[in-house]
């Protein structure tokens, strides 16, 4: 056995290895670098750099202004407010606040970015509600989940600025565009199979609105929905980077939260940086750790082998998709995402450039791969949060989610073979 043989044998054994018992992802990204580094006599200066280089984008500057506008706008009422506007919208339907749900949760994902933020915020006030109403724990649970994937893929996202950064600069407006037309088509998609389910189940219709609580209710929600407009239409326009964007939104949320909504204290902005500190950390530390893991990799050609190996199973562009979705499915279960997107977009966009998908593309098929692995285990953060509030085991729950994963399996297949559906925006209206 040679000596790079053995060398991408104590990379990626020592990788999954840490993360099977359950070492933090940073460390089991950084360990078998630096010892795979020793091993090849290449000096330790030289992977510190790496990770330092890792870190040093302008473009991701934008992340922790994303994140705080998204902390601000999460703990300063905006998700009581966005509930009642996707009431006023779906809410009369059969499983009405299943609906709501799912409607809600497009909306707080144009804020947040974040599925975890998402069902952190949705959850505490729907979940309960939902039962109340009459609806399964289960059924609450599995719909306030599967909702918050699409925060990952409708715009503001801050893994799209990730994704931009190791696919070597792709368009971030782009990237934006590019997942409106799929989050809102995920969440028809959601709100199909959670109606059919509510028949089935014999689940309430809501109650209406007067025209006049509906106008109130409109115009205090669309204060809050600016934020996600400020970003998406700054961007896409022109007007300002992504970053400006992004600090101009966060300026916004603030103004929003303390000076319009006031449900909250000035005095908790503290608290708020605080946890997005907590949170930029750790993002951070995972992007320094992953691009010196994603260098290694480089440096013992492994992409360059595995898109080789692909490539020469078959020649069919549609079973080499499909082996990649398969991939990352899996993938997603065992590993966070910020990672997972930096680890191997580098390993896997030269093979689906190969097989003729447009790295745009790309990009939103992989947030909504790993989007599904957050409420699938051993690792789904999103499902132990739902299920927390819940207050139902995991096992119950995986039961009855098997209608919602196929349902957004089929999503993801439409986005893989239909290129039209992540592209459209994009050439209409592209930067």
């Amino acid at each position: 056995m040679t000596s790079t043989s053995i060398a991408m044998l104590l990379l990626l054994g020592l990788f999954f290895g840490l993360l099977l018992i359950r070492v933090p992802v940073a460390f089991a990204l950084a360990i078998p670098t630096f010892i795979t580094a020793m091993y090849l006599d290449i000096p330790a200066m030289v992977i510190t750099q790496q990770m330092v280089r890792g870190i040093s984008s302008f473009s991701l500057l934008a992340i922790p202004f994303f994140i705080v506008s998204g902390e601000i706008m999460g703990q300063g009422g905006i998700s009581s407010r966005l509930i009642k506007f996707a009431d006023v919208i779906v809410g009369r339907m059969r499983g009405g606040l299943a609906m709501v749900n799912v409607v809600a949760s497009m909306f707080f994902g144009g804020i947040s970015g974040s599925a975890v933020a998402d069902t952190s915020s949705i959850g505490p006030v729907l979940i309960p509600m939902m039962k109340e109403k009459g609806y399964d724990t289960d059924y609450a649970v599995n719909v306030t989940i599967a909702s918050s994937v699409q925060g990952i893929i409708i715009p503001p996202s801050h893994n799209m600025i990730i994704y931009s950064v190791v696919a070597g600069g792709v368009s971030i407006g782009n990237l934006f565009l590019a997942g409106i037309l799929p989050g809102v088509f995920l969440g028809i998609m959601l709100m199909v199979i959670s109606y059919a389910i509510a028949v089935k189940r014999n689940y309430p219709k809501g109650e209406g609105y007067s025209i006049k609580e509906a106008l109130t209710i409109t115009r205090e929600s669309i204060l809050g929905l600016m934020t996600a407009v400020i970003i998406i239409v700054g961007v896409t326009t022109g007007w300002f980077t992504a970053t400006e964007s992004a600090a101009i939104a966060a300026i916004w949320a603030f103004f929003v939260t303390f000076f319009i909504y006031k449900e909250i204290k000035i005095s908790r902005m503290k608290n708020i940086l605080a946890k997005s500190l907590r949170t930029l950390a750790m993002v951070m530390a995972l992007i320094a750790t992953s691009s010196a893991f994603a260098w290694m990799m480089a440096y013992l050609r492994i992409p360059t082998i595995i898109t080789e190996t692909l490539l020469s199973i078959s020649e069919s562009k549609i079973f080499i998709l499909l082996i990649i979705n398969l991939i990352l499915l899996l993938l997603g279960m065992i590993m966070d995402m910020a990672p997972l997107i930096l680890i191997a977009t580098p390993i896997l966009l030269p093979v689906v450039t190969m097989a003729g998908m447009d790295p745009v593309q790309f990009g939103i098929v992989l947030m909504l791969n790993l989007g599904i692995g957050l409420i699938t285990p051993p690792v789904g953060s999103v499902l132990f949060v739902g299920c927390s509030i819940g207050g139902i085991s995991m096992e119950r729950t995986m039961r009855s989610l098997m209608p919602f994963y196929i349902t957004m399996i089929i999503t993801l297949l439409a986005l893989t073979f239909i290129p039209s559906l992540t592209l459209l925006i994009p050439r209409l209206f592209g930067v």
